[in-house]
């Protein structure tokens, strides 16, 4: 027999499912040009977003060798960063986005492991 807290959770997740299964998702990827990082980086989040957000995000990556002083205005001190500002609250997420599962952490997607 399950406990209550385990029932609880399972029932705070599936709200949050819900949920988020309606709301769009405001992304901005900043990386430095053309590393294998950065282009690993794009390709990790464009799939992480077909296949759990289609048709519910908005994704701009942008290039900090373009545009450098986005770096200070964002506090960017790591490349590739991803921040999710929408919905909120924000969120950051460093790397190349391969681990699939802190990515989907990162964007409230799945609960935060124990």
């Amino acid at each position: 027999m399950a406990d209550k807290k385990s029932i609880d959770s399972r029932a705070a997740f599936e709200q949050a499912l819900k949920t988020s299964q309606n709301q769009f998702y405001t992304l901005r990827l900043y990386v430095i040009g053309t590393s294998p990082q950065s282009v690993s980086a794009i390709n990790n989040i464009k799939n992480i977003c077909e296949e759990h957000l289609q048709g519910r995000y908005e994704l701009e990556v942008i290039d900090l060798y373009q545009q450098p002083q986005l770096a200070q205005g964002q506090q960017i001190i790591a490349s590739p960063t991803l921040i999710k500002k929408l919905p909120l609250p924000l969120r950051r997420v460093i790397g190349d986005m391969s681990n699939a599962e802190r990515v989907l952490v990162g964007l409230d997607l799945r609960p935060r492991p124990k």
